[in-house]
């Protein structure tokens, strides 16, 4: 690598140096205390003069301090901790969340409710058995202790009309419908965001790889700064400047590292299982078409769950419009019994017919609702409909201009700037350019690599979210199959 050209230049700076040094004692020349130059302490060590002089502008510095290692799990901190390592790609990951992700039961236990719904919704109702005593104590001919006139038992049994029952039930089953279009957007909201994380996380690892090197060149270009201040080719600021330099990228680094966890552990959040010290196989690497707009937006307007079970509800809002508009009709109330007449002295039969008059009250309010409903639903339609597209051209922008910037770097970008490294490395071995233009001209080249591969995990993400119908959540509550602003406050499931 071109950074072990340092140890050439250091050599080179230290013979000349000895020999400024021998010939000045050779010429009797000592340096005036204007002229002389203040040779940079090595690190960690100050001198007596230094100590005293410290305070001074421009007089005296130490490098840098290290950054103590960041708190926190090992694992993760440095892509070089791969000694008890387990391995992990994209599918195995997606699979353990299928199995582990609580938001997946929690969507299917919308269907078992609503089926649990439609079941009890379309239940006939209980009869009624009575116990009747009429007239008890009343006295009867020859027998002064009468338990009663009559005493006997009835039967009730309510006779649902106008085929309330199966529409209550349809509509229940519909609503299940709707909670199963909903389970499916859970689960691509699931498996797309354990896809954009994993990506993210293997984007952070390649950073990280970058970072090292970035931070290997600032020490050569520090190391190299110091040895052109011996010289006199370089200023005392420069040198401080060079040191910062040092230390922004040992921040930089920190960073990558602290992003790399946090990508892992919100995968383990996604996934439901606490993985130890996890690697990710997989690469940001993909060849494939560029999507199409249209095509995306095609296959969004007829497969995304998100409308699918909108349009449902719907069909669910016209069984409820139907169901409440027959609910005035009245049900048949039929009794009947037999007891024992203690004044005639026989068994007896008794019979009873009950119907309610619709006569104030025929549902009007609660048809009103529902049809308001159907048409909050045909509007709802319309709106999740342009939202989708809305939502696919921000998500499509920003995968076109990842793409854009992705085949720039491949293509142009990051094979100039490596030919504009090797010219100058080059140029320095043939005593034609300074060291310390060689490290810029790699360090240029090494930031262009770390912006390609943002860029790459930037297309990665979005490819995720246009396939995946832009959804994302994975650990968002699941939505019921009932949104804001429906009716549904009634004792029985009609």
């Amino acid at each position: 690598m071109a950074v072990h050209h340092t140890t050439v230049l250091q050599k080179y700076a230290y013979f000349i140096a000895l020999i400024m040094v021998v010939m000045t004692g050779q010429l009797g020349i000592s340096p005036s205390v204007g002229d002389e130059k203040k040779v940079p302490p090595s690190p960690g060590t100050v001198s007596a003069s230094d100590q005293t002089q410290s305070k001074e502008p421009g007089r005296g510095f130490t490098d840098p301090p290290n950054v103590p290692s960041p708190i926190g799990p090992t694992w993760g901190a440095s892509s070089s901790d791969e000694s008890a390592s387990q391995s992990y790609s994209l599918e195995d990951l997606i699979s353990l969340a299928c199995k582990h992700n609580p938001t997946l039961l929690q969507a299917r236990l919308h269907i078992n409710s609503q089926l649990g719904r439609a079941m009890q919704a379309g239940l006939y109702p209980n009869p009624s058995l009575s116990y009747i005593g009429e007239q008890i104590g009343i006295d009867v001919p020859g027998n002064t202790d009468s338990p009663g006139e009559w005493q006997g038992a009835e039967i009730e049994q309510r006779i649902v009309t106008a085929n309330k029952l199966k529409l209550s039930r349809n509509k229940y089953l519909q609503r299940a419908k709707i909670a199963e279009f909903l389970s499916v957007a859970q689960q691509y909201r699931v498996c797309n965001d354990v896809r954009v994380h994993f990506f993210k996380a293997l984007a952070a690892a390649d950073i990280i790889k970058l970072r090292e090197e970035l931070l290997k060149n600032a020490r050569d270009d520090a190391v190299t700064t110091r040895e052109m201040y011996n010289l006199g080719q370089a200023t005392f600021a420069e040198v401080h400047q060079s040191n910062a330099r040092l230390q922004q990228h040992r921040l930089a680094l920190l960073n990558a590292q602290n992003n790399q966890r946090q990508h892992l552990l919100e995968l383990m959040s996604l996934v439901g299982v606490r993985l130890s010290n996890p690697k990710l196989e997989g690469s940001l690497e993909e060849i494939r078409e560029p999507i199409e707009f249209e095509e995306a937006a095609a296959l969004l307007l007829a497969q995304s769950p998100e409308l699918l079970a909108a349009k449902a509800k719907l069909r669910e809002d016209s069984i409820t419009v139907q169901r409440e508009r027959v609910e005035w009709v009245p049900d048949l109330v039929l009794s009947a019994g037999s007891g024992y007449n203690y004044e005639a002295r026989e068994t007896t039969a008794a019979a009873r017919v009950s119907i309610e008059v619709p006569l104030f009250d025929r549902n009007q309010g609660t048809i009103t609702q529902a049809e308001a409903d159907y048409a909050r639903q045909r509007n709802e339609i319309r709106r999740t409909e342009l939202h989708l597209q809305k939502m696919l051209a921000q998500t499509y922008s920003r995968y076109l201009t990842a793409l854009q910037a992705v085949q720039n770097y491949r293509d142009v970008i990051l094979p100039e700037k490596r030919e504009a490294y090797r010219f100058h490395l080059k140029s320095y071995q043939q005593n034609r350019r300074n060291w310390s233009e060689v490290l810029k001209a790699y360090d240029d080249y090494t930031n262009s690599r770390v912006n390609y591969v943002h860029s790459q995990a930037e297309v990665r993400i979005n490819e995720v979210l246009i396939d995946g119908f832009l959804l994302h959540g994975g650990l968002s509550t699941p939505g019921g199959p009932v949104p804001g602003g429906h009716i549904d406050s009634i004792p029985k499931p009609r």
